[in-house]
């Protein structure tokens, strides 16, 4: 029988994490946390990138593993914000309880902004240069610090220290206060990254508590500035630890006409409608458009006052029951250590040996980037607010999870996923499939996001996903509801009409749709399906529709069958038929078919020859550029192609080249934005040795491992080994280049694995050397 804490009880059951007999595995003296450093990829700034772009948009503040809470403190409002969060800004409005991370459009969330004060009341949080006073602070760079689970900060105009921690639904701050008699801790309910709450409802329960909620709708701005479609409500039920006797609310009132995004939030006009609002301290509860809660009391040199929020999207009694089960009787360093155990024994699923301190930061950090999202939406008694926004109730057999960012995590997210955490990726394809079935549209969504159907990006990637899982053995959903909603999201979105999909954007969609119709045709096969796998597998065919022969390369079509004017600099001009590309990145995506993209392209070694033209003149900061642009998701898989034209040491010398060149252990240690664990998900594969070239079959590449050792620890419940190691000898940073193989302890010329070879439990040894041997996986 499984012994379990009561403690970890809830990890086990809310975040889908181990098995109970796997958790008990974890060596007491295995500290992955200590190699996590939250402030990679912590940055927006785009002068940094030189590009539109920016960087990694992360955010460095504390939460669980998937948590459904995360506490950070937040730089920005308005702006392309991201997370919230920006290294490169010199002064924090608040710290929020709910963030986006590594999202490239306009970012969401930030909910229930605390701030503690001293001093006057003011009611909005300013301008950082000062020329509009709020309640933002200064803050000394050099007192903040930040671990999984854990943040920390000086505020340097109040001269208030800030600590943050979290549980899966709950987040707790501790604020060390200074001498002074109008001492202040508030909330801004209002307050959304990229734009504002529409409504907002609060009451004074009792002489610590208040509870209530903020409603987030499109006309509020956040996902993409209202063009996402979120619409949402968090609800909240917070308690302090010292009694409310001396407390108020502030309500603006804003004109309904008054547009209330992304820019117009910060707007002068906006700012001091909201500074001018009334202070009202004779009611208990209040409802409003625009509200702020404050409560004031003395503070003696180095008094501790303490704030524990429960959240929940569900309604206020889940928040409360979230807050009653996981953190009512908690002290702070008691929730600070459960989070860092819960990241101990979630990033212990990888251990690694050999490699620089450094190289070990960046992957565990890596690692932790990738267990942020899909997150739970599930409240601790199982509901959850489905895609038709009413409240249901799980039936155990799955987490309901959001934040699903497909056209980003097909491609390394969640193929690392099926090795590590084959649970959530169930998890997420029955939130995928419920979310279909409940709002009655019976297609996936390519970009979710708290139930909204976003239509972020292009493509078809939730097939992908799908295909994948159900090759490698995930099959825990309804399967047959699970296909027939992917065929239904092919005919509602792709090539059909035309065979192509024509301007704008006719490579990128003609590409994307082509491989998932063919990721299709392979669930169709194996569910017996031979017609649909048949009729999917030539739609899978379509690429070669937007391939002219005469320019030796893709290029968008009208609908009316032209071609789009050609220039001499056609293939590396972005958004030439593409989304966040060019053609020469957008058209090496045929993972389903290279040999027939090879025969388009004239054959093996002109491919060749223009790949490696591709990589050298790839700038040697990998930032975002006209080639191989790691940056962004189109050439993720492009690397791997040299395994498939028998060339393998070019995936090696490349693999390698990225993994040192586009990551580090700095703000800046991630070239572009995260995008919801993609990025990191590439490293952390590519970095063991193994990636797949192509979600949807089983063959995973071989290349060159950053580390001497690496151990993936497999869920009993799903795969019968226990273990795959990769060991690669003799390797540094000179011999990048493999010499030979064994596959459990026998010769091994292949470079590549299939997904069984990886899952039965095994050891894959890599001899390494400095320079390529061209007899090996040829």
């Amino acid at each position: 029988m499984c012994k379990i804490t009561t403690k970890l009880l809830v990890a086990c059951t809310f975040l889908g994490m181990m098995s109970c007999s796997s958790v008990n595995k974890v060596n007491a003296d295995f500290t992955p946390t200590d190699y996590v450093n939250p402030f990679i990829g912590a940055s927006t700034s785009v002068g940094a990138a030189g590009v539109y772009h920016g960087l990694g948009k992360t955010f460095p503040g504390a939460t669980t593993p998937y948590g459904m809470v995360q506490v950070s403190p937040n730089t920005i409002t308005g702006g392309d914000n991201g997370s919230g969060y920006s290294d490169e800004h010199k002064t924090i409005e608040g710290f929020a309880f709910t963030q986006m991370s590594g999202v490239g459009w306009f970012g969401d969330l930030g909910n229930f902004l605390v701030m503690p004060t001293t001093g006057e009341l003011h009611k909005i949080a300013g301008k950082e240069d000062n020329s509009i006073q709020g309640y933002r602070s200064a803050y000394d760079k050099a007192t903040e610090f930040a671990k999984a689970g854990y943040y920390s900060v000086e505020l340097t105009d109040y001269n208030i220290k800030v600590e943050s921690s979290a549980t899966p639904h709950c987040g707790i701050l501790r604020f060390t206060f200074p001498s002074n008699e109008q001492s202040r801790i508030q909330v801004d309910l209002a307050r959304r990254v990229g734009g504002t709450s529409t409504s907002q409802y609060i009451k004074v329960i009792d002489d610590y508590t208040i509870q209530g909620w903020m409603k987030c709708t499109p006309d509020g701005g956040g996902w993409g500035n209202g063009e996402g479609k979120a619409d949402y409500t968090v609800y909240f039920y917070a308690q302090f630890n010292k009694p409310l006797n001396n407390y108020g609310f502030w309500s603006a009132d804003i004109p309904d006409d008054w547009v209330r995004k992304r820019d117009e939030v910060v707007s002068v006009p906006y700012l001091t409608r909201v500074s001018e609002s009334p202070v009202i301290r004779d009611k208990k509860e209040l409802e409003g458009k625009h509200l702020g809660f404050f409560t004031e009391f003395p503070t003696k040199e180095g008094d501790d006052v303490e704030l524990k929020v429960g959240i929940s999207f569900v309604d206020m009694e889940g928040a409360a029951n979230n807050f009653k089960q996981e953190i009512a009787s908690k002290s702070f360093e008691q929730v600070r250590q459960e989070a860092n155990a819960l990241w101990n024994r979630e990033l212990s699923r990888i251990r690694i040996s050999g490699g620089t301190e450094d190289e070990k930061i960046v992957f565990y950090t890596s690692l932790y980037h990738t267990m942020i999202d899909p997150r739970i939406y599930t409240d601790v008694d199982g509901r959850y607010v489905g895609g038709d926004k009413k409240v249901h109730e799980s039936d155990g057999k799955f987490i309901k999870r959001t934040i699903f960012s497909g056209w980003d995590v097909f491609r390394s997210q969640f193929p690392l996923q099926t090795i590590i955490n084959p649970r959530l990726v169930s998890d997420e394809l029955n939130s995928l499939i419920t979310m279909a079935d409940q709002s009655g549209r019976e297609y996936y969504e390519r970009w979710e996001f708290l139930n909204s159907y976003s239509g972020c990006m292009l493509g078809n990637p939730a097939l992908s996903v799908l295909a994948d899982a159900y090759l490698k053995g995930i099959r825990t959903y309804d399967v047959e509801k699970a296909y027939q909603y992917a065929v239904n999201t092919s005919h509602k979105f792709g090539n059909d009409m035309l065979g192509y999909s024509p301007e704008p954007l006719s490579i990128s969609h003609t590409l994307e749709y082509a491989y998932t119709d063919w990721c299709v045709a392979q669930l169709a096969k194996a569910l017996g399906k031979e017609d649909d796998a048949k009729s999917f597998y030539e739609k899978g065919q379509a690429y070669h529709n937007v391939f002219d022969k005469e320019k030796e390369w893709f290029r968008p079509r009208n609908a009316d069958g032209t071609w789009v004017a050609w220039s001499e600099d056609a293939r590396i001009k972005e958004w030439y038929g593409c989304i966040e590309a060019n053609a020469y990145q957008q058209g090496w995506f045929v993972p389903h078919d290279v040999p027939g993209m090879v025969g388009l392209m004239g054959g093996r070694d002109k491919v060749i020859a223009d790949l490696t033209n591709f990589f050298n003149k790839t700038p040697s900061n990998m930032l975002w550029n006209e080639y191989f642009n790691h940056a962004n998701e189109p050439v993720h898989f492009v690397p791997f192609l040299f395994n498939q034209l028998d060339v393998p040491w070019y995936t090696q010398k490349w693999t390698r080249y990225t993994c040192e060149k586009a990551y580090a252990n700095k703000v800046e240690g991630i070239v572009g934005n995260e995008d919801v664990g993609q990025m990191s998900a590439w490293y952390i594969l590519a970095a063991s040795g193994i990636h797949p070239s192509c979600p949807g079959n089983t063959r995973m590449e071989i290349t060159s491992p950053v580390f001497s050792k690496i151990e993936f620890r497999l869920d009993p419940n799903y795969y019968y080994g226990k273990t795959f190691t990769v060991i690669a000898h003799n390797n540094s940073a000179n011999n990048i280049y493999i010499q030979k193989a064994l596959l459990n302890g026998k010769e091994y010329n292949k470079c590549y694995l299939d997904f069984t070879d990886i899952v039965s439990g095994g050891t894959l040894e890599l001899y390494m050397g400095d320079q390529p041997n061209m007899n090996w996986g040829v």
